[in-house]
C-alpha cells in the first residue's frame, strides 16, 4: 500500500493486517540474481554487475555514471537481509568510484521515516533527475552530483527496495547501526577506493536519529570500513517528541503569526500554555545547567485522544491527520454547499467563539482536551479558523503551503517500471514504496517512541558522541528550513545548547552570522563552534533541498564538503559578524501563502498594516522572557503514567499515522 505523501512524516494508512497483534507478520523480500551476477564473495569483479547500462524509460537526458542494486548487511542467519543502493558519479568523473586510487570525498544521503526511502532524496530534492507532479523526470541542475559522488541508500532493511525476511526487521537503532556498518564493509570490496576515501554522512529527518547511531556503531567498530569526515542531519529526530515537536510551537507561531490570523489574545493563550507546560525553557550563551526532562502533560478529558501515554500516540497523530485533512471539525458544514463569503462569516463566529471559550478552557491551568499537545493544538487552530489552511490542508513540512491537494512528486511508477527494475537490479519480490509503517522488532505493535522505535534518543549521547567526534577530526552539521514547522528548529537549539563539546555546554554566542547565496541574496543564518556547525535556511521547508536546491548545493559546497568559516567564533570575534535584527528566538518567515489546488493554485499576502500592528504587539509580548530552565519541575504530569487505553480504542484510531522519512 502506498503513503498518501511522499514527504518527511509522510501520511500512511495501515494495512489491516497491522491493526492486530495476532495478525500476519511483517512481509518477507529477498534481492533479485539478475542476468550476469558474479559468483563468489564481493570483490571488484561485481562493479560491471551493479553498473546501470540499460536506457532508463523516460528519460531522455543524460545521467552521471551510476551503480545500483542490492548489498547484504551480514546479519547472521538473515542472508535476505540487504540494503538497495544507487551511487552516481560525480558529474563529468566519469571513473571516479571505480578509481582505487582516488582521494576526493564522497557522499551518502539518507531520508528517514522510520521507514522511508532515500530515493525521495534523489528524485524530489538533490539527485541528477528529478520527479515532477505529472509523473514526467528532468534533469536537475542543483544535483549534488554537480560536485560529488553520490550514494543514495534505502535502510533500514525492508525499506524502499531493500529486503528482509519477516523474521529479519531490525529491533533497534543499534542493530541499524551494525547492519549499516556490514553494509559498508561489502561495499568498500565493491569499490575499495571508498574505504580510504573521506566520507560524508548527511541525511534528513528521521535520519537524525539513523546517523547518530552510525556512527556510533563506526565509532565501536576496531577497524572501521570507512573513514567518516563529517555528518550532516537536517531538521532532524535527535530528540523527543516533546522536545523537537511540541516544545518549538510557540516559536512556529510568531514566525507565521497567520496561523492564528495575527490575534493577540490567542498568542498569549499558547504563550500561557507553554508556561503551564514548562516548555519555555531559557537559551542562554554560554547555557547555563542541562535542561530537565521535557514530560508531556495528557489531556484531561476523558474522551480527548491527547489523553493516552507516548506509546499509543499513534492515536493521537491519527486525530491530527483527520484534522489536518478535513479542516473543519465534523459540525461543519461541507464547504462544498457554501459560498466564499458565507465560509469566512462561519469561520469569523466559530474563531470568536473559540476565543469567549479562552477562560474556561484554560484559566491558568493546562488546556484539558489538549493537555500539552501545543502544536496539535496550533494545527487545529489553524486548519479551523486560518486562511488559507481553513481551506484546504496544513502542510507540516511547509507552512505557507495551503493547498489541497498539493502537487504529487511521485517516482513510484517509474521506479516500479519492469525496465527500471532491471537496470537498477532491484527486488522483484516487492514493489518499492516512499513510505511504511517500520515494523521494529519484526512487530507492528511495539512499545517505545511514537513510531515504535524502542531506542533511546539520539540527544542521550550526542555530548560523547561530539567527544569521540572531534578525537577522530570528524565534524558535525545541524541544519534546518525555517519553514518546517514539524520538526522546527527551535528544536534543534535546544538539542545544541543541552550537549557539550569541545569541553563547554551549548554555543557560547547566539547564532546571528547572515549567509548568502551565490547571487548575493540573504538565505539564512549561520554560527559554528568548537567542531559544530549550525544553519537555518530561509523560505526552506522540511525538505531544505525541494524549496530552496540553488541554496542547498551552496550550503553543500561550503559548508559540508568545504571550510567555509562564516560564522566561526574566533576569540571574542564573528566570522562575518553578528546582525543585531538575526539575534533572536525567530526569523521572521514569509508573508505570501499558497491556497487552491496543484493545479490552481493562487498566492495572498499579508497586508501591511496587519504585519506592522502585529510588529508592534510581539516587541512587548516577548520583552521580558518568562521561561525559567526549571521548565517541567513543578509540572503537573499526573496520570503520564498510568493512562491507559483498551486494544479496541486502539484499533478504531489506528487508521494512519504520520512518519518520519
Amino acid at each position: 500500500m502506498r503513503c498518501l505523501t511522499p514527504l518527511l512524516l509522510g501520511l500512511c494508512t495501515l494495512v489491516a493486517g497491522q491493526f492486530s497483534p495476532n495478525g500476519p507478520p511483517p512481509p518477507s523480500s529477498f534481492p533479485h540474481e539478475w542476468p550476469g551476477i558474479p559468483s563468489g564473495s564481493f570483490s571488484p569483479q561485481w562493479q560491471s554487475y551493479y553498473e546501470v547500462t540499460d536506457q532508463l524509460p523516460n528519460i531522455s537526458f543524460s545521467l552521471p555514471r551510476s551503480f545500483a542494486g542490492n548489498i547484504p548487511v551480514n546479519r547472521p542467519n538473515h542472508p535476505n537481509d540487504t540494503l538497495f543502493f544507487w551511487g552516481f558519479e560525480r558529474q563529468g568523473a566519469n571513473g571516479s568510484l571505480t578509481d582505487a586510487n582516488n582521494t576526493d570525498p564522497w557522499l551518502i544521503w539518507l531520508n528517514g521515516g522510520p521507514g522511508s526511502s532515500s530515493m525521495i532524496g534523489l528524485f524530489e530534492e538533490h539527485g541528477p533527475v528529478h520527479v515532477l507532479a505529472n509523473g514526467s523526470l528532468v534533469s536537475n541542475p542543483f544535483a549534488f552530483t554537480n560536485l560529488v559522488d553520490s550514494i543514495y541508500v534505502d535502510q533500514p532493511v525492508g525499506t524502499g527496495f531493500s529486503t528482509a525476511d519477516s523474521t529479519g526487521y531490525i529491533a533497534d537503532e543499534d542493530q541499524m547501526g551494525q547492519d549499516f556498518v556490514g553494509f559498508l564493509s561489502n561495499l568498500v570490496q565493491v569499490f575499495p577506493g571508498l574505504a580510504t576515501r573521506p566520507l560524508y554522512l548527511t541525511g534528513e529527518s528521521y535520519a537524525g536519529t539513523y546517523i547518530p547511531y552510525i556512527t556510533k556503531a563506526l565509532f565501536s567498530t576496531p577497524s572501521p570500513p570507512v573513514q567518516l569526515r563529517k555528518i550532516a542531519v537536517g531538521d532532524g529526530s535527535l530528540g523527543s517528541l516533546a522536545t523537537i515537536e511540541i516544545l518549538p510551537a510557540l516559536n512556529v507561531i510568531e514566525t507565521y503569526p497567520q496561523l492564528i490570523n495575527y490575534d493577540p489574545d490567542v498568542f498569549n493563550y499558547f504563550k500561557e500554555q507553554e508556561h503551564l507546560c514548562g516548555f519555555d525553557l531559557n537559551l542562554t550563551y554560554p547555557q547555563q545547567g542541562n535542561f530537565p526532562t521535557l514530560n508531556i502533560t495528557l489531556a484531561s478529558d476523558p474522551n480527548s485522544p491527547f489523553n493516552v501515554p507516548e506509546q499509543f500516540s499513534v492515536q493521537r497523530r491519527a486525530s491530527r491527520r483527520n484534522t489536518i485533512a478535513s479542516g473543519f471539525r465534523a459540525s461543519a458544514v461541507s464547504s462544498a454547499l457554501r459560498t466564499r463569503d458565507h465560509l469566512h462569516v462561519i469561520r469569523e463566529e466559530r474563531r470568536e467563539q473559540w476565543k469567549r471559550d479562552l477562560s474556561g478552557r484554560s484559566n491558568g491551568t493546562i488546556d484539558s482536551w489538549y493537555g500539552c499537545f501545543l502544536f496539535d493544538e496550533m494545527a487545529d487552530y489553524a486548519v479551523n479558523f486560518s486562511f488559507p489552511w481553513s481551506n484546504g490542508g496544513f502542510d507540516v513540512y511547509d507552512i505557507p503551503d495551503g493547498t489541497n491537494p498539493e502537487p504529487d512528486l511521485d517516482p513510484f511508477t517509474f521506479l516500479n517500471d519492469n525496465r527500471t527494475r532491471a537496470a537498477l537490479h532491484a527486488p522483484t519480490s516487492k514493489d518499492w514504496e516512499d513510505s511504511i509503517a517500520y515494523p521494529f522488532n519484526n512487530s507492528y505493535f511495539t512499545v517505545g517512541n511514537e513510531f515504535g522505535d524502542p531506542s533511546v534518543e539520539p540527544v542521550a549521547f550526542l555530548s560523547e558522541l561530539a567527544s569521540n567526534a572531534s578525537a577522530r577530526n570528524i565534524s558535525i552539521v545541524f541544519f534546518s528550513g525555517n519553514d518546517d514547522s514539524l520538526v522546527a528548529h527551535h528544536g534543534t537549539q535546544v538539542v545544541i545548547q543541552n550537549m557539550t563539546f569541545g569541553g563547554i555546554q551549548g554555543f557560547t554566542r547566539k547564532p546571528s552570522t547572515p549567509w548568502f547565496n551565490d547571487d548575493g541574496s540573504f538565505a539564512g543564518i549561520v554560527h559554528q563552534e568548537r567542531n559544530l556547525t549550525y544553519l537555518l535556511f530561509q523560505g526552506a521547508g522540511h525538505l531544505v533541498a525541494e524549496w530552496q536546491p540553488a541554496a542547498a548545493l551552496t550550503f553543500l559546497r561550503e559548508f559540508i564538503l568545504g571550510s567555509n568559516e562564516t560564522g566561526l567564533v574566533s576569540g571574542s570575534n564573528v566570522v562575518g559578524g553578528e546582525n543585531a535584527t538575526l539575534a533572536n528566538d525567530v526569523l521572521p518567515g514569509g508573508v505570501e501563502f499558497f491556497f487552491g489546488s496543484s493545479s490552481t493554485a493562487g498566492t495572498s499576502s499579508v497586508p501591511l498594516a496587519t504585519q506592522q500592528s502585529w510588529a508592534s504587539f510581539i516587541a512587548t509580548a516577548t520583552a521580558t522572557p518568562s521561561g525559567s530552565t526549571s521548565g517541567t519541575s513543578s509540572q503537573n504530569n499526573s496520570g503520564s503514567s498510568t493512562a491507559a487505553v483498551g486494544l479496541s480504542a486502539v484499533f478504531a484510531l489506528l487508521g494512519a499515522m504520520i512518519m518520519f522519512m
